[in-house]
């Protein structure tokens, strides 16, 4: 018998076999999506452990990298800011060396060192009191200012380590372009993030350089984005808070701002320039190295009543 169209019909051997080769091409084709989807799946996994390996090689890397030199002009764990607001400069230290203390100043130059923190709010408050006269007697030749860049509020900028990386940066600038560093400092304090908040990106940091009108802008960029000073940071920030501090009864760093004027402690008010001259002034009848002579700093306490 024929159909309609004259063809002939398929035999039920026909459509049987027809329905094996079907069966047999559907099976074939599950098997290669099959082999398909074990292939990306393996695929996969190898990514995710090599992302995986290269974090946690890089975690460990940064844990245990050398320690990288100093930068130049902080041999002491900060830079020295003398007449002129021009730095004391000085060599860099090798990886490892211990701090070199910074020679004691003539007799009737008050020496002023600050510990400080690029987050701490009460650093902050205290350059913000205090910056204008400090600058007019270190400018005038009456007494030097040394900063002291340490990192120990590096939990309270959300991860980013804001900290460690101000104080990088200012390290990068005492580096490249001393002279420059006053100004960079004041600017750090002026534009100071709030605690518990990301803190300033790299970037906003390199405009900070610009704006200090920097030598070496190219050279300061580079090293802040690449944290060239971070392993220093870190160190100081171990000297300091476990002592000694050099030429001072006082033994370490327990919090920030630590302000030392000729070895003696200030702990009065932050929020009081006149009580902090009068501090300086009291301080400056105790010379802290051989006699020179030269001016002696000219603070006004608030008059009485």
């Amino acid at each position: 018998m024929t159909n309609a169209g004259g063809s002939a019909r398929p035999s039920k051997n026909e459509r049987r076999e027809a329905a094996r080769e079907k069966a047999r091409q559907l099976r074939e084709e599950q098997r290669k999506r099959e082999r398909r989807n074990k292939a990306i799946l393996f695929s996969s996994i190898g990514i995710a452990a090599v992302a995986i390996v290269a974090v946690v090689a890089f975690i460990i890397f940064t844990s245990i990298r050398p320690a990288g030199p100093g930068p130049a002009n902080m041999a002491s764990d900060g830079i020295k800011i003398g007449t002129g607001l021009a730095a004391v400069e000085t060599p860099a230290l090798p990886a490892d060396s211990d701090p070199v203390p910074s020679e004691a100043n003539p007799a009737n130059v008050v020496d002023i060192q600050v510990y400080v923190d690029y987050l701490c709010p009460f650093c902050g408050q205290f350059e913000a009191t205090n910056q204008e006269q400090i600058e007019s007697w270190v400018n005038e030749g009456s007494a030097t200012i040394e900063y002291h860049p340490i990192a120990i509020l590096n939990s309270n900028s959300q991860g980013t380590r804001y900290s460690t990386r101000a104080a990088n940066a200012a390290a990068c600038v005492a580096n490249y372009s001393p002279d420059s560093f006053f100004a960079f400092n004041a600017l750090l304090f002026e534009n100071q993030p709030e605690e518990n908040t990301p803190g300033l990106d790299d970037a906003t940091l390199i405009d900070l350089t610009t704006q200090a009108d920097v030598s070496s802008a190219g050279r300061i960029e580079e090293c802040i984005n690449d944290g060239t000073f971070n392993s220093w940071v870190t160190d100081a920030t171990d000297r300091a808070l476990n002592g000694p501090l050099p030429n001072t009864d006082v033994e370490k760093v327990t919090g920030t701002p630590t302000v030392l004027v000729n070895g003696s402690q200030y702990t009065g008010s932050l929020a009081d320039p006149d009580e902090f001259a009068s501090f300086v002034l009291q301080q400056s009848a105790t010379p802290s190295a051989t006699p020179t002579p030269t001016p002696t700093p000219t603070p006004t306490p608030t008059p009485a009543g």
